[in-house]
């Protein structure tokens, strides 16, 4: 059920009511991203993202399966590296 409503102008604009400009933190001059997913509209004030949103970003495909050798000879040039100049 929604918690606020909102009419458009002619001109297109939309006021956005109190309650989801308290809920957002947004105030004049603020910048609103609106993003399609399916048949939903989300807005979100820019630069906040959800973790889901983070986790689709970094992890979009599953990373490459490693033998335990293959993770032991990483950690051994790692540290072999970090290590070389001392």
């Amino acid at each position: 059920m929604a918690f606020a409503h909102s009419k458009v102008t002619a001109q297109g604009q939309v006021s956005v009511p109190a309650k989801v400009r308290q809920r957002l933190g947004v105030g004049p001059g603020s910048v609103l991203e609106w993003e399609e997913e399916g048949d939903r509209v989300i807005v979100r004030k820019a630069g906040r993202f959800s973790s889901a949103d983070i986790h689709r970003a970094l992890f979009s495909k599953p990373p490459r399966r490693r033998t335990l050798e293959e993770m032991k000879g990483g950690i051994r040039r790692y540290v072999t590296k970090r290590h070389a100049s001392r």
